[in-house]
C-alpha cells in the first residue's frame, strides 16, 4: 500500500512540475515591442478570441516569439481553426528551420485545401526528421508526408499563397514587417499557441491577421535573441 502511494505521489509532482513548466513558459515570455497595430475590420480576430472565451486583448498580448522548439515528447498537434481570406483556398501553410541561410525549406504542414476543422499531428523525431499526418475536420486521415533534415529545437512557421510567401520571423519578409502574431492560450487553451497570419505584404494587406488562424499545442517558444540581426549576419560570414 505504502509503494502505491508513493507512485501516485510521484505521478502527481510529474504532472505538477509540468504545469510550472508551461506556466513559466507562458508568463516569462516578452511581449512584442512595440506591438503591432491589428485592424479590427471585418471578422475581427478579438471578436474571434471573445468568442472564444479567450482573456487575450490582441492589440497589447502579441508576444515576441518567432520561432518554435518542441516539447519533450516530439508531438504537436496544429489545428486550423479559422480562415477569412480571398485565397483561403490556395494559402498552404508549414513550417520551416529557423537558422536557415537565405531562403529557408519548406515543410508543408497544410495544403490549399484545407479548411477550418482539418488539423495535423506532426512528430519531430531523431536527426532531422518530421513526420506530418493531415485529418479533415471529421478526423479523416488525408495523408501523410514525411521530411528530413527539421530542426526541431527551432524552426519557424510560413504561410504561403498567390500574395507570396510570409514567416513568423519578421526580419525574412520585407521591410521586416510582422506576418504572424503570436497569443498565449488562456482559458481551456492555457498551455497552447495562437498563431495568425497575414496572406499579403504590407501595402497590400488589410492587417487583420485572421487570413490564417492555428491552435499549436506542445511547442515552447524560442528567444528571439537567438535569431537576431547579429546572429543572421554571422551566418553568413
Amino acid at each position: 500500500m505504502a509503494s502505491n502511494r508513493f507512485h501516485i505521489l510521484r505521478s502527481l509532482v510529474a504532472v505538477a512540475l509540468l504545469a510550472t513548466t508551461v506556466t513559466s513558459a507562458q508568463a516569462a515570455f516578452p511581449l512584442r515591442a512595440p506591438q503591432i497595430v491589428v485592424n479590427p475590420g471585418d471578422g475581427a480576430l478579438q471578436g474571434y478570441f471573445n468568442g472564444l472565451g479567450e482573456t487575450i486583448t490582441v492589440a497589447t498580448d502579441q508576444l515576441d516569439a518567432q520561432t518554435w522548439s518542441t516539447a519533450i515528447s516530439g508531438n504537436s498537434t496544429l489545428t486550423l481553426m479559422l480562415e477569412i481570406a480571398g485565397y483561403a483556398g490556395s494559402n498552404s501553410m508549414g513550417v520551416y528551420n529557423g537558422n536557415a541561410v537565405g531562403a529557408p525549406t519548406l515543410y508543408q504542414v497544410f495544403p490549399g485545401a484545407a479548411t477550418p476543422g482539418w488539423h495535423a499531428v506532426a512528430h519531430f523525431g531523431a536527426g532531422g526528421s518530421l513526420v506530418v499526418t493531415l485529418f479533415d475536420d471529421n478526423a479523416i486521415i488525408q495523408g501523410q508526408n514525411a521530411y528530413a533534415g527539421v530542426d526541431k529545437t527551432n524552426f519557424g512557421f510560413y504561410l504561403q499563397g498567390p500574395g507570396g510567401t510570409f514567416y513568423s520571423q519578421d526580419y525574412r519578409n520585407a521591410t521586416g514587417a510582422a506576418r504572424v502574431l503570436t497569443f498565449a492560450g488562456t482559458a481551456i487553451n492555457f498551455g497552447n499557441w495562437w498563431q495568425c497570419f497575414e496572406d499579403l505584404p504590407v501595402g497590400a494587406s488589410d492587417e487583420d491577421f485572421n487570413d490564417m488562424v492555428l491552435l499549436v499545442e506542445s511547442i515552447v517558444p524560442v528567444n528571439t535573441n537567438q535569431t537576431s540581426w547579429g546572429r543572421i549576419k554571422g551566418l553568413y560570414r
